[in-house]
C-alpha cells in the first residue's frame, strides 16, 4: 500500500476523529493522575486495574488502524538529540520504546508509564535500570487527560517546553513535525551512579547495561540517539510479558491489601544474617530466624513474603512448615507444567500434610448414624483444642513468556546475581561526587579492637587458633547481640554458638592486626549505626572473584591469591556435606 502523505489539518481530524471513538469505547474516560483518590477500596481497585494494565506495556504496542489507507508513519518513535548526554523522545499514545542500558526520565509532556506506573510532567526525574540480566524495561505513552486547548495551543505549549530545555531549534523542528494530540514526550539524560561505576570497573560486569549489538540493516539514528543516553531498543518480546493468570493474580492481591503499597526499598526493620545461601544443612536455624524476623512485623502494612525457590523433596516439607508459621492471607504458586511438578498449595493440603519439622492434622472418614460417609470434623477437634484456622485463598500462576520452566534459558546465574549484589553494596563505599573509581585498597577501613566484638563463623567449625585466618578477608554481617560482649585482652572474643540477632549492615575484614589486635573493616554502614555493632559472623557467602583478581590499581603479587596451593591439606577442599533430611515425626525418640 503507497503512503500518501497529509497536511497537517487532516492528521489532525484524523486523530481527533480516532480518538473520539477510542472514548465512546470506553466506559470511562481516563482520570488525570493528580486528581486520583489516594486510599479506600475504590481507589485500591483502581489501581489494581491500572497497575495490571500498565504490566501488559512491554507487549507489542500495534499502532491504531489508520483511516483511508494513511500511513502510520507519524506515529512511530520520533528521537532527537539536544547535546551529548541528552535525548528527547516523541511518543503517541500506545507507543513503548523497550530498552537495556541505564538513563534517567523526565515527563515534559502527556503521560507515561514504567512498569506498571504512570509518570506525569512536574515530577522529578526517575532513575532506570535495565540490565541485560533482567528483563527489560518498556516505557510506554499512555491516555492523558487533555487540557481545552487547541491543537495549535498545545503545540505551542510543547514548543515552548522545548525551548526552555535549550533544545537546538532543527531538533525543535524534527520533534514538532511529528506532535500530535495524546502524544507524550519525555527526556531521556545519562545515568552514572556511585554504584554502576564501581560495578563497570570490573571487566566481567563492564557490559551488564550495554544491549546486544543489532545488525546493520535495522540500526536507525533512533538508535543512535538513544546510545548517546545509555540506551538500546530491544524487540518487546524481552520486555516483561505477563500471562492472564498472573495479571489476575497481581489484581487480586492488590484488592486484599488495606494501605497504600510500598514500591522502593526501604532499610529493614529487622534484618537476620542467615550466613549461607541455602538452609538445607540446618532447617532448624532457619525456621528460628524466620520467626525472629516475623516477630517484628506489626500488621499495619500490607506484608508480601518471597518464598526461596527450593521446593522439592525437603524443600517443600520446609515450605510446608514456613506456610504454617505465617499464616499468609494470600498464596501465587506458579507453575509452568500446570502443576505437575508439585501439588496445589490448597488450605485441605497444607492443614492435611505433614511438613519437615511440623505434623500433619489428618482428615478421617467416619460413618455416621444414618450409615452415610462423613469428613471427621471430629478429627480435627481431637489434634487440638483450637478450631482450625480458616486457610488461605491460593492464586494459581502460569506463566507463558519463552523459556519459562527451563533454567537453562535464565539470562543470568544466581551466583552472578548475588555478586552484582555485593559489588552494588559496596559502590556505596564511592564517593558520590567523583566521577573516577576508587578502589576498596585505597580507601581507609575502620579500626575495630579485638575486644569489641565478638566472632562466630556460621557454617563450620573453626579451631580457636585458626579463627583470625577465617576472618581475614571474609564477608561478613555486622551483628548486634543483646548479651555483653565479655572482654578478652588476650585474643579474639569468640562465641559458642550462632546467635539470631539483628544485622544491621555487612562489610569486608580487609586485614587483621595481630600485634594491635584490630581488625580492618570496610563497610558502608554510617558510624552512629556501627557503634551497636558487638559482633561479627562469618558464613560461606564468599567475595566475588573479581574484587581480588580484577582490582584496579593493584601491581605485582595480588594479596590473598596464591597459585601454588595444596589441595591435599584436610580442609582445603570445597565442603560437600549432606545431611539426610527426615520429617521430625518419622525420626526415632
Amino acid at each position: 500500500m503507497a503512503n500518501r502523505r497529509l497536511n497537517p489539518a487532516s492528521l489532525l481530524r484524523r486523530q481527533r476523529s480516532r480518538r473520539r471513538r477510542r472514548k465512546a469505547a470506553l466506559q470511562s474516560p481516563p482520570a488525570p493522575p493528580e486528581k486520583k483518590a489516594r486510599g479506600g477500596p475504590d481507589a485500591l481497585h483502581r489501581y489494581a486495574r491500572e497497575f495490571a494494565r500498565g504490566l501488559l506495556s512491554a507487549r507489542p504496542s500495534q499502532p491504531p488502524p489508520t483511516d483511508e489507507g494513511a500511513s502510520a508513519e507519524g506515529e512511530m518513535l520520533t528521537a532527537v538529540e539536544a547535546k551529548e548526554g541528552r535525548a528527547f523522545l516523541l511518543l503517541p499514545q500506545g507507543q513503548a520504546l523497550t530498552f537495556t542500558g541505564k538513563c534517567s526520565l523526565t515527563c515534559l509532556y502527556g503521560s507515561v508509564r514504567v512498569f506498571g506506573f504512570n509518570i506525569v510532567p512536574d515530577q522529578p526525574p526517575y532513575h532506570l535500570f535495565s540490565p541485560y540480566s533482567h528483563c527489560a524495561l518498556t516505557i510506554e505513552a499512555v491516555a492523558y487527560k487533555e487540557p481545552e486547548k487547541s491543537g495549535k495551543e498545545m503545540k505551542a505549549e510543547a514548543k515552548s517546553i522545548l525551548r526552555a530545555h535549550l533544545v537546538p531549534r532543527d531538533a525543535r523542528c524534527k520533534l514538532m513535525k511529528d506532535f500530535i494530540p495524546q502524544c507524550s514526550m519525555i527526556l531521556l539524560e545519562r545515568l552514572d551512579t556511585p554504584a554502576t561505576r564501581f560495578i563497570h570497573s570490573y571487566s566481567n560486569f563492564s557490559h551488564i547495561f550495554k544491549a546486544k549489538r543489532q545488525k546493520a540493516p535495522s540500526f536507525t539514528p533512533e538508535d543512535t540517539v538513544l546510545a548517546s543516553v545509555g540506551a538500546g531498543k530491544q524487540d518487546p518480546r524481552n520486555g516483561l510479558l505477563m500471562s492472564e493468570s498472573t495479571l489476575s493474580a497481581v489484581e487480586e492481591l492488590v484488592q486484599a491489601c488495606q494501605g497504600p503499597p510500598f514500591t522502593h526499598q526501604r532499610t529493614p526493620r529487622k534484618m537476620v544474617y542467615f550466613g549461607a545461601t541455602s538452609c538445607e544443612q540446618d532447617t532448624e536455624r532457619y525456621i528460628d530466624t524466620l520467626k525472629y524476623v516475623f516477630s517484628a512485623y506489626e500488621r499495619d502494612v500490607p506484608l508480601v513474603i518471597n518464598t526461596m525457590g527450593w521446593v522439592k523433596g525437603a524443600g517443600l516439607l520446609l515450605l510446608i512448615d514456613i506456610i504454617r508459621l505465617l499464616a499468609p492471607s494470600h498464596i501465587v504458586q506458579i507453575s509452568v507444567e500446570d502443576f505437575r511438578d508439585m501439588p496445589q498449595l490448597s488450605p485441605e493440603y497444607i492443614h492435611c500434610t505433614a511438613g519437615l519439622h511440623t505434623r500433619g492434622k489428618a482428615l478421617f472418614r467416619r460413618k455416621s448414624l444414618n450409615g452415610m460417609e462423613d469428613s471427621g470434623q471430629q478429627g480435627l477437634a481431637q489434634a487440638g483444642s483450637h478450631p482450625p484456622h480458616p486457610g488461605h485463598q491460593l492464586l494459581c500462576v502460569q506463566p507463558k513468556f519463552p523459556g519459562a520452566g527451563n533454567a537453562g534459558t535464565g539470562r543470568t546465574h544466581s551466583s552472578v546475581l548475588r555478586d552484582m549484589a555485593i559489588l552494588a553494596y559496596l559502590g556505596q563505599l564511592q564517593p558520590p561526587d567523583v566521577e573516577s573509581v576508587f578502589p576498596l585498597h585505597s580507601l581507609i577501613p575502620y579500626q575495630v579492637p579485638f575486644n569489641a566484638v565478638a566472632l562466630r563463623v556460621i557454617h563450620t567449625e573453626v579451631a580457636p587458633a585458626h579463627i583470625l585466618y577465617s576472618v581475614n578477608a571474609s564477608w561478613v554481617g555486622l551483628c548486634q547481640v543483646p548479651d555483653q560482649v565479655p572482654c578478652n585482652a588476650d585474643g579474639p572474643v569468640l562465641l559458642t554458638h550462632t546467635p539470631i540477632c539483628n544485622c544491621l549492615g555487612f562489610g569486608i575484614v580487609r586485614g587483621v592486626d595481630t600485634d594491635k589486635k584490630l581488625y580492618h573493616i570496610l563497610t558502608p554502614v554510617a558510624p552512629q549505626n556501627l557503634r551497636f555493632v558487638n559482633c561479627l559472623l562469618i558464613g560461606s557467602i564468599p567475595i566475588p572473584n573479581c574484587i581480588f583478581l580484577n582490582q584496579v590499581g593493584i601491581e605485582g603479587e595480588i594479596p590473598y591469591v596464591t597459585s601454588e596451593y595444596n589441595y591435599d591439606i584436610s580442609g582445603a577442599g570445597k565442603l560437600k556435606l549432606k545431611k539426610h533430611l527426615k520429617r521430625r515425626e518419622h525420626m526415632q525418640p
